[in-house]
């Protein structure tokens, strides 16, 4: 339920400034907190696949109870979640009302890929060294877990009459899709929010990003002994005329640009590849995955039609194979939006008071749940705890990390923009 309140009026200068420092001093105060938080929740496998999710879904919710937050449990039915090829789903909605008013809603996501080799800390471990706290998804994005948690309650303990609400959506479809976590939680309505910021990093403001089309392309030969090759059909050499083509194809897409600043041209890329059975047996078949980014300009379906017909036409020069074709994704772009100004500009006025320098707006060639959110007509943003880049935390290689300053900097910049957007009217706070 809501309370009923007076629309929001301006504030004396002063009197918001002294909010902002109350809430840094808060955040400083319960920083210790807040990394102890982060570190419990990375010490709890969220591997992706094999995507069984609901365990640390339940450990964030005794922990967010444990900080006097009530998180519902939305467990994605069984079929659902094995039709995806994931084990399990249970994704988390806080939900903080403070009167009538816009709601904000949080959201981050718990799954992320296995950690791989190379890693010389824990990456459960939770370690921390040099001020850096490393572990799978330390950075991406189980950090804004933290971000966003430590925000919420820094706002509340203002004690300061607001308006509107919070709703933390804690999800666990990333890897994915998305289309089991945010997606779920939009399709069945239990989520509708005026404003949605999404997890990113702390030096810039995400306000768009590519798109993706992600196929599995199975290339059938005929098997044979190798010593009489002859007889059968070379499904590797196949696929070889089909890789040649699309990596022509991949030179011709630098000429196709994005005018949004970060966003540079499309590209594909062949993830992985197998095949065959023996050193001594011709290939009868021969399976690839292919993953094409697609900026914003870029229409999907026609996108997916053209990389069909280049595999069709390598296909052709090939005879006797036969090619099957699976899409696996098609995750839209993210296009920029006028509407989401009112957070955007709030994140980087305060970016730019607590980081000390401009934080540009900027497009990210990655592609995000957000667009979810985005195709809905939700005004979103990206911002959240990180370093200037993917690279430099590691995320999806060994000895991912983040480092703790810039939490505590982006925790900082998220509540002061809370309290842009929902102060101040009823002091009241009814959970839903």
């Amino acid at each position: 339920m809501t309370t009923a309140s007076q629309p929001p009026h301006p504030l004396d200068p002063s009197e918001r400034e002294r909010r902002y420092q109350a809430l840094d001093a808060w955040i400083d105060r319960h920083f210790d907190d807040e990394v102890r938080f982060l570190r419990e929740l990375v010490r709890v496998p969220t591997d992706t696949p094999p995507g069984d999710n609901a365990p640390h879904a339940e450990r964030t919710a005794g922990l967010l109870a444990d900080l006097g937050l009530e998180a519902q449990r939305h467990a994605v039915p069984d079929a659902e979640v094995r039709a995806a090829g994931l084990e399990s789903i249970t994704n988390l909605i806080v939900r903080r009302r403070y009167g009538d008013g816009p709601v904000v809603a949080m959201n981050a996501h718990g799954d992320v890929v296995p950690p791989g080799d190379g890693w010389t800390h824990d990456p459960y471990g939770g370690e921390i060294v040099d001020g850096k706290l490393y572990g799978r998804a330390s950075a991406v994005s189980k950090s804004d877990f933290a971000t966003y948690t430590f925000a919420t309650l820094a706002l509340e303990s203002l004690g300061v009459p607001l308006h509107g609400g919070v709703e933390l959506l804690f999800t666990y479809d990333e890897e994915f899709g998305g289309l089991l976590g945010p997606g779920w939680l939009l399709a069945h309505e239990l989520t509708r929010p005026d404003f949605l910021l999404a997890a990113g990093f702390s030096y810039q403001v995400v306000t768009a990003h590519n798109g993706c089309l992600q196929m599995e392309i199975t290339v059938h030969g005929h098997m044979a002994h190798a010593a009489i090759p002859d007889t059968g059909i070379d499904a590797l050499q196949g696929a070889v005329t089909i890789l040649n083509a699309l990596y022509e194809q991949n030179g011709k897409y630098e000429a196709v640009t994005s005018k949004i600043e970060g966003i540079d041209h499309p590209y594909l890329n062949v993830g992985c590849i197998e095949g065959g059975t023996n050193t001594n047996v011709v290939p009868g078949k021969v399976v690839f995955r292919l993953d094409r980014r697609m900026i914003p300009e870029e229409n999907p379906a026609a996108v997916e039609a053209d990389v069909r017909n280049v595999i069709a036409q390598a296909a052709a020069r090939f005879p006797g194979i036969t090619v099957d074709i699976k899409r696996l994704l098609l995750a839209d772009s993210w296009k920029p939006q006028t509407a989401d100004a009112p957070l955007v500009q709030a994140l980087q006025r305060h970016g730019a008071t607590v980081f000390g320098e401009p934080i540009p707006t900027s497009g990210t060639p990655l592609y995000t749940d957000v667009r979810l959110f985005g195709a809905a007509g939700i005004p979103s943003a990206i911002y959240g705890a990180g370093p200037r880049t993917v690279l430099e935390s590691n995320a999806k290689r060994a000895d991912e990390h983040l480092v703790l300053e810039d939490l505590r900097r982006a925790t900082k910049v998220v509540a002061r923009t809370l309290v842009d957007l929902l102060g101040p009217v009823s002091a009241k706070i009814e959970p839903a």
